[in-house]
């Protein structure tokens, strides 16, 4: 039997729920290791071994480790390409092209303004911290711009890469999980007919409701 790969950081980080996410759609083994941010933990030396940022997630196979969630993904959907989802980086040239294309749209520009909303809306409140109204107000008017081209290319394919669920909408679900349901700016999805669309039925997979099943349990002891 394979040792589960390991994968550290808590999964309210959009970071870490995309490569749990990844990790479930190719029915790949992983332990789940807690790492209590608000201890700094992330920043002690045998964490920044792994991860030399102090950020999370922190990712190992074996002897192998890495850092940055998309790269962590590609990584997972390459050497497990045979099991689970087949299509999760596609599998010629092109394909993986048009995936790369929109992961590439998804981190340069969805994620910015996307990121900033849900620190904003949804984590500033939990942590006490005054919400900034006018960089709301300004990343709402950049993603509502982003959101506008991803309407038209969802009329022209059911999903961002083409006609099969892949890396390129998964990398999507974090911050659009928290922007729809613990913010008031989940219209900026669901009034855009292909993009509510899109979002009903990615956030419907079985990956990703077990990805939320875990953000909703208590986190795993530390090792």
């Amino acid at each position: 039997m394979a040792t589960p790969v390991k994968v550290y950081g808590p999964p309210m980080s959009t970071a870490v729920s995309r490569v749990l996410a990844c990790l479930l759609e190719k029915q790949v083994q992983f332990q789940l290791i807690s790492v209590n941010m608000s201890k700094g933990e992330h920043k002690k030396p045998d964490f920044l071994k792994l991860q030399p940022f102090g950020q999370v997630p922190a990712f190992q196979d074996e002897d192998i480790s890495l850092f940055e969630s998309r790269a962590i993904c590609r990584y997972i959907s390459e050497k497990y390409a045979k099991q689970g989802n087949k299509s999760l980086f596609g599998t010629g040239p092109l394909e993986k092209a048009s995936i790369d294309q929109w992961l590439e749209a998804e981190g340069q520009s969805f994620n910015p303004p996307s990121s900033v909303l849900v620190f904003q809306l949804a984590f500033a409140p939990r942590m006490k911290l005054k919400q900034d109204e006018g960089l709301i107000r300004q990343n709402k008017e950049k993603l509502g711009k982003i959101l506008d081209v991803y309407e038209r290319r969802l009329g022209e394919s059911r999903f961002l890469a083409g006609d099969e669920f892949t890396l390129a909408d998964l990398s999507h679900l974090p911050n659009t999980h928290y922007l729809v349901n613990d913010t008031d700016s989940g219209h900026l999805f669901n009034s855009r007919k292909n993009v509510g669309r899109w979002w009903d039925e990615i956030s419907s997979r079985e990956s990703w409701k077990k990805v939320v099943e875990l953000q909703n349990s208590p986190p795993p002891p530390t090792s």
